[in-house]
């Protein structure tokens, strides 16, 4: 059997995650609604008149449609190759997921990713380009 390699799969999860989130976005512009709205009224200016949360979720969720099934510029670039800037990245798009009522699923799929993408960058794992293993250096065997 082969070895897991943690980043494709956190990376799936993450897409699961980034799709959800632009549903979310969308559908909370005609249902516009916190999640916390049960414990404080405070965030409802956000979600409307101004639909700012919304719009917020579904900028991040096509950035992590964008980073994760890369467009042909961010192939291969060090942006796209950092699990660090991934880790910096998604605990704001957890966080604005989670405030949306509609986005609460891809607020805990983007932990979950987050976890594993974790586990990957401890284990000393490299992203390489989609659907393709890392390259080995021409020394080993």
């Amino acid at each position: 059997m082969g070895k897991l390699i943690k980043n494709h799969w956190a990376r799936l999860i993450v897409l699961v995650a980034a799709i959800y989130q632009v549903a979310a976005a969308i559908e909370g512009f005609f249902w516009p609604k916190v999640f916390w709205d049960f414990l404080t009224k405070n965030l409802d200016p956000v979600v409307k008149p101004i639909p700012i949360l919304q719009i917020i979720n579904l900028v991040l969720g096509l950035l992590g449609l964008a980073w994760e099934w890369p467009l042909k510029f961010l192939l291969s670039t060090p942006l796209h190759r950092s699990i660090e800037a991934r880790l910096a990245l998604y605990p704001l798009s957890a966080l604005a997921a989670a405030l949306l009522y509609q986005g609460t699923n891809p607020a805990l799929y983007y932990l979950i990713g987050m976890g594993i993408y974790f586990w990957a960058y401890s284990e000393g794992e490299v992203v390489c380009e989609p659907w393709s293993l890392p390259r080995r250096g021409r020394g080993r065997s």
